[in-house]
């Protein structure tokens, strides 16, 4: 190994060890449900992003035997050559249907889908207007279109007008767009669209709305454009098939002339293989099911605030979420990684979240109930977090 590589790799490992900051992966022994198995220790589990419980259900499993019985294993090429299969189309009809806009476009994954959204349309030219907790595929999508991205402060209406207005009159750009989170991942707060689409208007912004984590959690199911009924207000909706769907992949809804650009300037679309057949079919089998029933969301909301309230009595700081994602913030890294490996220890497995994915000094353990949790797995759970958050003086 060069010497140079050898320092280099050394010394930062190190230092992210030193300051609790370095990321231990733990190996899931078999399927990423409700419970899990590590190192043969079967653990509640509170740390996936499976929120409908679909990435293991019977109905996606049969649905994907069958479509790599009759359509293979792999797509075989990208979609602009020969590798657009009739279940490519199929989903993007259902995608479309289900979140209210003329078309869609699936790509191999939600982070794909900003590295290919953006940058397709925004150029050096332009201006993106950014929230400052986006997630870090949006910040990445914005960097790959060298548009001049102006930073405004989480969810302020008021940054974001005199931000705007400063961008669009100052005359120096062709476009300007803002881009948001639906729901805020770390967090658990809602983007405040209604307030966004006036001042788009305003100031002739493009909407851009990455749903990764609305998307089968709001509005019902189909999203938080949809929860607020403003899928004619937002030129992009875009989302992940790998969370609420459960399976993998993403999206970009909008209109038809949007996805007909898409599908001949979105790099990741021209350049890479397609879905694979059995997830294609097993993402729109998802598809029906949240569009026969509310059965699964209901039950994750219901999940979601037993959780909530459960934790809040204890004492914990749960911060100020409107979605099931329910952060307890320890605040300090080190105490942050010894509070999560505890409750490990004690049969919970919630997964410690540091800088660089939430600022310093704001360590916090990350909880996703689901729809497969059941009650007395959640209180298994809770008395979990009472032991432990005294033990190490979090809670009284």
């Amino acid at each position: 190994m060069s010497n140079v590589l050898n320092e280099f790799l050394t010394t930062n490992l190190t230092e992210l060890k030193e300051n609790g900051l370095y990321n231990e992966i733990n190996v899931v022994q078999g399927a990423n449900g409700a419970k899990i198995t590590i190192d043969g220790k079967e653990l509640i589990n509170l740390s996936s992003n499976n929120y409908l419980g679909l990435a293991t259900n019977e109905r996606l499993k049969t649905v994907a035997k069958q479509a790599i019985d009759s359509h293979g294993v792999g797509a075989g090429a990208v979609r602009t050559i020969n590798g657009t299969l009739d279940l490519h189309i199929e989903l993007e009809e259902a995608l479309a249907k289900f979140k209210g806009t003329e078309a869609a476009i699936a790509y191999q994954s939600g982070f794909n889908c900003n590295m290919a959204a953006i940058s397709a349309v925004m150029n050096k030219n332009d201006a993106i207007l950014s929230d400052e907790l986006n997630h870090a595929s949006i910040i990445d999508g914005c960097r790959l279109s060298k548009a001049k991205i102006i930073r405004v402060n989480h969810s302020d209406m008021a940054d974001l007008r005199a931000k705007a207005k400063a961008a669009v009159e100052s005359g120096l750009y062709n476009k300007v767009m803002y881009i948001t989170d639906g729901v805020f991942s770390m967090d658990g707060d809602v983007a405040k669209l209604p307030e966004i689409v006036e001042i788009a208007q305003e100031f002739d912004l493009i909407t851009y709305v990455d749903d990764a984590h609305g998307s089968g959690v709001m509005g019902k199911g189909a999203g938080t454009v949809k929860h607020f009924g403003l899928q004619d207000k937002i030129d992009f909706q875009i989302g992940t098939l790998s969370k609420a769907i459960g399976v993998v992949g993403g999206y970009v809804a909008g209109t038809k002339d949007l996805i007909d650009w898409l599908k001949v300037a979105s790099r990741p679309f021209l350049f890479s293989t397609s879905l694979a057949p059995g997830d294609t079919k097993a993402i729109t089998e998802a598809l029906s099911i949240l569009t026969e029933s509310t059965e699964l969301h209901d039950k994750l909301w219901e999940n979601g605030d037993y959780l909530k309230q459960g934790l809040k009595e204890l004492g914990f700081d749960i911060g100020h979420s409107e979605t099931p994602i329910t952060p307890c913030i320890i605040g300090d890294e080190k105490t942050t990684q010894q509070f999560s490996k505890r409750l490990m220890e004690e049969g919970v497995y919630a997964k410690s979240i540091v800088f660089p994915t939430v600022p310093k000094g704001t360590g916090r353990v990350r909880n996703m109930p689901t729809a497969a949790h059941t009650t007395d797995m959640l209180d298994e759970a809770l008395a979990a977090y009472a032991k432990v958050g005294r033990e190490l003086n979090i809670i009284k």
